[in-house]
């Protein structure tokens, strides 16, 4: 289990820091789609703190699995809230990427557990 969540892990972190480096460099692919389901620019920033912040939670949790869980906690909650906002505008095009991360989060979590 360590290896699964090792790599899980890595993955997700690297995805959460590639989001979140969009989001700063205000990416149109990433902004139109946050603008879309009515987030305001002011939280761009703040969002993407949040997914630094996951993704070195998941990153230091392969040595200390407590933080790795409570990062893939975190990161799980941010993306049912990302998958809330697509569904709430019908945003059929933003969710699945949305549902993908949140996947992604869901497995870091059980493995980390798993793991513990």
């Amino acid at each position: 289990m360590f290896i699964a969540y090792t790599v899980v892990a890595v993955v997700v972190a690297l995805a959460n820091a590639g989001t979140a480096t969009a989001k700063i460099r205000r990416d149109e692919r990433i902004t139109a789609g946050l603008t879309g389901v009515g987030v305001p620019g002011s939280w761009f920033v703040p969002l993407a703190l949040l997914n630094y912040a996951g993704a070195a939670g998941l990153l230091i949790g392969i040595g200390w699995r407590p933080l790795g869980i409570a990062a893939a906690t975190g990161l799980v909650l941010y993306f049912l809230g990302a998958l809330g906002a697509h569904v709430r505008v019908k945003d059929t095009k933003g969710m699945p990427m949305a549902a993908l991360m949140l996947a992604g989060a869901v497995l870091a979590l059980v493995l980390g557990i798993a793991s513990a």
